[in-house]
């Protein structure tokens, strides 16, 4: 899930890894202390038109309520054409979740959106090392 092919490369491309998802970490970065990342669930990114699409799912804990505090990001990343390599990305607090509902939910989505597998879940380190 989420691996493919760079095309400037031409080898496969890990997990979360790549031009789009780079962009995410840096931005839920700006949002999340990365030290405070719970879990990462990555959906496979798609392309169409000279644009790829990608979206992660992030959670930290939310020590008031004891709950995972779930962020949405989102990028858009232009492949091919004169302004390749241009991205936009978008980071959203979305909800308040027990761990329990989210990894349910994390699961259904294979039945709401047609993918034939479940979100892959990263460790944080695939974009924060330490």
């Amino acid at each position: 899930m989420g691996t493919g092919s760079d095309a400037g490369i031409g080898h496969p491309v890990g997990a979360g890894q790549g031009a789009g998802w780079t962009e995410v970490a840096r931005a839920v970065a700006g949002r999340v202390p990365p030290t405070e990342i719970a879990k990462i669930y990555l959906f496979r990114p798609y392309k169409r038109d000279g644009r790829e699409w990608g979206t992660a799912v992030v959670t930290r804990q939310d020590d008031a309520s004891g709950r995972l505090r779930v962020y949405t990001a989102r990028y858009m990343l232009i492949v091919r054409g004169k302004e390749r390599g241009r991205s936009k990305v978008e980071v959203q607090e979305v909800a308040l979740s027990p761990a329990e509902v989210l990894a349910e939910v994390m699961q259904e989505t294979v039945h709401r959106t047609g993918d034939a597998e479940p979100p892959a879940v990263i460790e944080r380190s695939v974009w924060y090392p330490e």
